[in-house]
């Protein structure tokens, strides 16, 4: 199953910081690059697959193998990175090390942990790049220029400057054959669509409180991405369950950069208020994100942006929101039932949040909604400690402060 040290050792982006040794006007922070790259090699697989098939669950895994691979070699710079890659041997080695250092984590996973780190070592020793790897580097480059052009407005004449963009438009432009790279180029809609989703990046959770480490909005929903990845992988779900898990957790409060981050003991304090707050949500995404969106996009933001509130499957082409999570791995864990698990992605999202709370104590906060907000979720999981074969109850249990 999933254990505690998987779990913080994922949380450890939150505190690495990125363009350290340049003037910036805010923080960069490493979980927040690996959340936007992920929205945005989304958005660079929708178009692609208009054109052929796309594996998507490649995407998903390859997307958590080099966010572990990075929380491995921490603050080894670009220009350092990319010149050990460029020796075949040296990069081989590097990888070698980066594997052995995560097997300890994903090794307890069920149903078997070692699949998934024989999975990330073929991932990284590969020498050739499929269209799913090709996509992952250039969303990639894409994040990195994104965050370089407000440094670069911050200094535009510091040292390195020309040399680093000259380096991130030529990278990006090793993928200008891939339809969506053209379409963030040429399309005004899709490329604020990609902007919106990097505004997550400002926001920051439990924003009216002390706690280390601070983490954005993005970060939160990346993280709630990848643990619903490895909730789906305990419950042995299909592709599209995995695809509708995981962009759900990721998207999941893609409203908030509409309305900010509004805690649970202000949603609650007015009776009828959090079914307000949702639905004015549902007004401001239909009237100033949907109209960014390509239709064969829209439907799937709408299913992720409401995926907290159901389980769901298609079944001749009818939806239904009637089944269990257990029902979906029995019956229904079938790519054609189109199926996702809300009740995952809820638990993904609980556990962040505890996640956060747990660490702001740990790291000296003194405020006490920080042990409510821990004992109020543990509470809910002892009522509900199994969803599927995930058990909530003894992953809690690990979590002592």
């Amino acid at each position: 199953m999933i254990r505690k040290s998987l779990i913080l050792k994922l949380f450890q982006g939150a505190t690495m910081q990125r363009w350290n040794d340049k003037l910036r006007p805010i923080d960069f922070i490493e979980s927040d690059k690996h959340g936007h790259k992920l929205v945005i090699a989304y958005v660079l697989g929708k178009y692609e697959e208009r054109n052929r098939s796309i594996d998507w669950l490649s995407i998903i895994q390859g997307a958590l193998f080099e966010y572990l691979q990075k929380l491995v070699l921490t603050d080894l710079k670009s220009p350092v990175f990319y010149l050990i890659k460029s020796d075949q041997e040296k990069y081989r080695q590097l990888n070698e090390y980066v594997c052995q250092e995560i097997r300890p984590y994903l090794a307890p996973l069920s149903p078997d942990g070692m699949k998934l780190s024989g999975a990330m070592h073929e991932y990284l020793l590969s020498e050739e790049k499929n269209v799913e790897q090709r996509i992952l580097d250039a969303a990639s480059a894409l994040a990195s220029k994104w965050e370089f052009d407000i440094i670069e407005r911050a200094d535009p004449h510091g040292f390195e400057t020309e040399n680093i963009k000259s380096e991130l438009l030529k990278r990006i432009d090793r993928y200008s054959d891939l339809v969506g790279v053209q379409e963030l180029r040429g399309n005004p809609a899709t490329k604020s669509f990609v902007n919106l989703c990097g505004q997550l990046r400002f926001q920051t959770r439990w924003a009216d409180l002390h706690r280390a480490p601070k983490t954005s909005v993005l970060t939160h929903c990346f993280l709630v991405g990848i643990m619903a990845y490895l909730f789906s992988w305990e419950n042995r779900a299909c592709p599209r369950r995995v695809y509708n898990n995981v962009f759900g957790g990721l998207f999941h409060d893609l409203a908030e950069v509409l309305t900010r981050d509004i805690i649970n003991p202000v949603k609650r304090s007015v009776d009828g208020l959090r079914d307000l707050i949702i639905e004015y949500e549902k007004i401001e995404m239909e009237r100033t994100v949907y109209p960014l969106l390509a239709d064969d996009f829209k439907n799937d933001i709408k299913l992720f942006t409401e995926i907290e509130q159901h389980n769901r499957i298609v079944v001749d082409g009818r939806e239904r929101r009637d089944v269990r999570v257990d029902d979906i791995t029995a019956e229904y864990n079938q790519d054609r039932y189109d199926p996702c698990d809300g009740e995952l992605v809820k638990a993904a999202d609980d556990l962040n949040a505890f996640i956060e709370a747990y660490e702001a104590v740990r790291n000296g906060a003194a405020s006490e909604r920080f042990h409510q907000a821990m004992h109020a979720i543990r509470a809910k999981y002892e009522k509900r400690p199994s969803i599927g074969t995930l058990n909530l109850t003894e992953l809690f249990a690990d979590f002592i402060v």
